[in-house]
């Protein structure tokens, strides 16, 4: 660094902590503006973006959106920043919650990422959590890496732009609604968004001085321009009803460069890319609809085109269409590698292969999963070329949403395997710069991250997501949680923190606490049937039920006048009612046309009542009595119904709330069908919730979306009182509370980064 910018840097140093002395030590109090938006950044350009000087108190208020890019691109793990590296976890998610939210999503995050010796002092004790209104009790959820961009729709392809020099470089993002995105490096919209497909924009291609060309599925190829600041676009061509499987360059030797473009009805488009005329190339008839095309530079034969077919390569001359190299299932990813005439294919079942056009077949080929036991392989679904070290490096993409790196010329992979999404990897780019430079990775979590190539990054072992498959929470204390995940079944007692692992080498779908007895017994959904166990022993309690025809989905106890009945729902569409005592089966009702997702009871003076909601749209309402069903069918409008809760408000009859998929949370009153309130979050699918009785006759509805838990007084159908940022899905929300104790519940989430489970102060809400 020389003396005129350590100059500046001492300049900000100073600044920073004469504006950190200015941050209201409450939190409930906002900082000045400048506070807010300039802070952090000034911390930054002084090398002090730590939490002495970003306090925690100004979290909960920071505007600037970008405390993430100020760290990543400073690098800075220290254990001065771990405040500051919680809240880069959040910050995408954050925008437009309360000071109050920010900060009891804060806590959580911190609890989680922080080790066991120092988890649970820091995060209790902070003066600026005294008002909160959640208190962490245990996590084991996968801290995720923060995202470089985040949004409300899924990225399915990105780009570096071929800019003038005299322009910052800039990336194109498309996302499945067709929508394009122009970015600078860190993050920030340079363009107002261009609406361009009216489906997924799956392919871009980037061209001299700015011009991109796009492709969809939606069958239309548009070339984007830039003129006096604003987007532009034209419409190359339009094949209806079709999708477009490729795109890419091609320059014969004394033609123009060409675009050239395969569709999903088989057939290929050339155009010419200064005049976009059509030009035609005699490949010949596409064999598959789903065709990848590359353009190749060879040292003797000059430009050629790689075109893909099911499991073969073939070579295009100009001339002629001729197979070249045959591969272990069917191509998914197709990449010219930077010696001439050298591609690199991506495979159905995760093999990486190396080709040379002088030599038939492959050359050199490595599994990108390394051959994982068991199960079906993961297909590589993109690759992309980056520099390691100063010399070429090729990184693979898979649907498992994991990253390898490899060495180049041979294939030979970094140890390690990098966890970069929960979900499929859609698309990749590469940012060179000095140093080592960036990948950037969009899955289809609608996360865009933002990775380092180097071994270090790309070395590491792979994240344990600790994907949840089911969960429960017993309802009177000692409160023992069960969670299943990686075929066995973890219990354990909240209060002491002791953990037993049970029931190992089965894959369970679905866990209840019946009471039986004067014992409370596990009982777990393995595959179509029911166990009960004793969770100390680990001794089967009664006869295994079976009785559904597909997987069972959910499990709930039922109280009844004889002790706790058994409920399932299974993929069958059927709700079955069970005697855990003796797995006899009192009643199995089909009435549900496909799948049934949820369930849900209710118990008063008068009835004891059974809810189940599913795939149909459709929620039913059982006597748990009788054994037969309680009134009409409620149709919804609210498309797949993922969850079910009552609410009972004290001056009416029972209202049932519905999670729809369509991302509405709606009570519905069980006598007239009709929607009695409609709460919705703009978060998503809805695909959990839960409800919590507060003080004073008060009911509060917990819901999970796609990025948050929202906490919402049903009363009102204002904000939320309280929205509690996780970063990923939730798809399981329970709340436990002891029936004279109004004081506080546990809400236990899970999902697919793993489960936490924390305390809900009612009179903070």
């Amino acid at each position: 660094m020389s003396d005129a910018d350590e100059g500046q840097a001492a300049i900000h140093r100073q600044i920073a902590a004469k504006l950190a002395e200015l941050v209201p030590g409450d939190p409930a109090l906002p900082p000045h503006p400048y506070l807010r938006r300039h802070l952090a950044e000034h911390a930054a350009q002084g090398h002090v973006l730590n939490d002495d000087h970003v306090p925690l108190a100004l979290l909960a208020w920071e505007s600037s959106a970008q405390v993430r890019r100020l760290l990543a691109a400073g690098g800075d793990k220290s254990e001065g920043s771990r405040w500051l590296q919680a809240w880069a976890t959040l910050e995408p998610f954050t925008q437009g919650i309360g000071p109050v939210s920010r900060l009891s999503s804060l806590r959580l995050a911190r609890y989680a990422a922080a080790l066991p010796s120092q988890t649970r002092e820091e995060t209790t004790v902070a003066p600026s959590f005294t008002s909160i209104p959640i208190t962490p009790l245990w996590s084991d959820r996968a801290v995720p890496t923060p995202a470089w961009t985040a949004s409300s729709t899924e990225v399915t392809s990105l780009a570096v732009l071929n800019r003038h020099r005299s322009r910052t470089a800039a990336v194109a993002a498309g996302d499945n609604v067709g929508t394009l995105r122009i970015l600078r490096f860190d993050g920030r919209l340079v363009h107002v968004p261009l609406s361009l497909h009216s489906g997924a924009i799956t392919h871009l291609l980037p061209l001299d001085g700015g011009l991109l060309i796009t492709a969809g599925a939606d069958g239309r190829v548009v070339a984007v321009g830039e003129e006096n600041g604003q987007l532009t676009h034209q419409v190359i061509t339009h094949r209806k009803q079709t999708w477009v499987s490729s795109l890419t360059t091609y320059h014969p030797e004394g033609h123009p460069r060409l675009a050239v473009a395969a569709f999903s009805d088989r057939t290929l488009e050339a155009f010419d890319v200064g005049t976009f005329q059509p030009r035609i190339l005699p490949i010949g008839q596409l064999t598959d609809s789903s065709t990848l095309l590359c353009s190749i530079n060879t040292p003797d034969a000059g430009p050629q085109l790689l075109v893909s077919m099911d499991d073969t390569v073939y070579r295009f001359d100009g001339n002629s269409t001729v197979p070249h190299s045959r591969h272990s299932g069917r191509v998914r990813a197709l990449l010219a590698l930077p010696e001439p005439g050298h591609y690199a294919v991506g495979d159905e079942n995760s093999t990486v292969s190396l080709c040379d056009l002088k030599v038939a077949g492959t050359v050199r080929s490595a599994r990108h999963d390394a051959a994982s036991a068991g199960g079906a392989p993961t297909p590589v679904i993109s690759m992309q070329l980056v520099s390691l070290a100063r010399g070429p490096a090729l990184v693979s993409a898979a649907g498992d949403g994991t990253l390898r790196l490899w060495k180049l010329p041979n294939l030979l992979a970094v140890p390690g395997m990098l966890q970069a999404h929960t979900a499929p990897v859609n698309a990749m780019t590469y940012l060179p710069e000095r140093g080592p430079g960036r990948l950037l990775s969009g899955g289809a979590d609608r996360v865009v991250r933002s990775w380092t190539v180097d071994e270090a990054t790309f070395g590491q072992e792979p994240k344990a997501w600790n994907r949840v498959t089911a969960s429960a929470v017993s309802p009177t204390p000692p409160h023992l949680l069960a969670l299943a995940r990686a075929s066995r079944i973890i219990i354990k007692d909240l209060a002491t923190s002791t953990e037993i692992t049970r029931l190992k080498g089965r894959r369970v779908t679905a866990l209840a606490w019946p009471l039986v007895g004067r014992r409370r017994v596990l009982a777990a959904a393995v595959g179509s049937s029911i166990i009960c166990i004793d969770p100390e022993t680990n001794l089967q309690t009664s006869p295994e039920m079976a009785g559904h025809l597909l997987p069972i989905r959910a499990l709930v106890a039922v109280p009844s006048a004889d002790g706790d009945l058994l409920a399932s729902a299974g993929s069958d569409g059927r709700v079955c009612v069970w005697q855990p005592s003796t797995g006899e089966r009192l009643a199995c009702f089909g009435d549900h046309e496909i799948s049934v997702r949820c369930l849900a009871t209710y118990q008063s003076n008068q009835h004891r009542l059974l809810a189940s909601g599913g795939s149909d749209g459709n929620i039913r309402i059982w006597d748990a009595d009788a054994l037969q069903q309680h009134g009409s069918t409620i149709k919804c409008d609210q498309n797949i119904i993922n969850d079910l809760a009552f609410v009972t408000p004290d001056d009416g009859d029972p209202l049932i709330a519905a999670a729809g998929q369509d991302g509405t949370l709606k009570l519905w009153n069980l006598r007239t069908h009709h929607t009695v309130r409609a709460l919705s979050c703009s978060d998503g699918e809805l695909s959990a919730v839960t409800s919590v009785r507060l003080p004073f006759g008060r009911t509060a509805l917990a819901a999970a979306g796609r990025t948050s838990i929202h906490v919402w007084d049903t009363t009102t159908t204002e904000r939320p009182l309280l929205q509690i940022v996780t970063g990923s899905p939730i798809v399981n929300l329970k709340t436990v509370q002891d029936p004279h104790q109004v004081a506080s519940s546990i809400l236990l989430a899970s999902g697919e980064a793993g489960s936490m489970a924390l305390r809900l102060h009612h009179r903070l809400l």
